[in-house]
């Protein structure tokens, strides 16, 4: 089977073609910047758009604007290879690539998500607790790394490719490829257009 997957919830877009578990590519970019990589990633593997049978892309939680481009492209791209996608946790993606650690995306607004308990949360960054020793990872853990280590959390350095949702994960985690459009955002508070009105 072969599984496109995207994810562009942060602010560093990842890309992967996945052949029966087997990584062809992987690319690291930005949202505005998806399609080039996936055509990319394709040429790479010596693959063509037709030969890919579904397609799994990050759901956030993260930036709302860059979670509804990568469903954008996701939906157009389902659609016009007539191929089904599924939906995959950005904050379960970066589990996945740091085995045993506290994924922690920046949420702006002096907010992160994190997963706790297997459950995705919005809170400030000071109301994470975990226990001393425990690495957390992604780009929340990198802007309060100084927080989050004062409280005994470790967290790898800043160009760890630990810190990024890789889609190679997205492949390996989805579930229950159905219609794009049904594939629904995991937003976990207003945007701020509708926060602040």
């Amino acid at each position: 089977m072969l599984i496109l997957a995207i994810d562009t919830a942060t602010g560093v877009a990842t890309s992967a073609l996945v052949a029966d578990g087997e990584v062809l590519g992987e690319r690291s970019s930005r949202a505005s910047t998806v399609l080039e990589d996936i055509d990319a990633l394709l040429r790479q593997g010596g693959r063509r758009a037709g030969e890919v049978d579904a397609i799994a892309v990050g759901t956030g939680p993260g930036s709302f604007t860059g979670v509804r481009i990568g469903l954008a492209t996701v939906r157009g791209l389902a659609f016009a290879l007539d191929v089904p996608a599924a939906g995959v946790s950005t904050l379960a993606a970066l589990a996945a690539g740091a085995p045993g650690a506290v994924p922690v995306v920046d949420a702006k607004r002096h907010e992160v998500f994190a997963l706790l308990d297997g459950e995705p949360r919005c809170l400030a960054p000071g109301d994470l607790t975990v226990e001393p020793g425990t690495t957390c990872v992604g780009d929340g853990a990198r802007r309060y790394r100084e927080l989050l280590e004062a409280a005994g959390a470790v967290v790898p350095p800043d160009a760890s490719e630990l810190h990024l949702p890789r889609a190679r994960f997205h492949a390996a985690l989805a579930r229950e490829f159905g219609p794009a459009e049904l594939v629904e955002p995991l937003y976990l508070r207003l945007p701020d257009a509708e926060a602040t009105a």
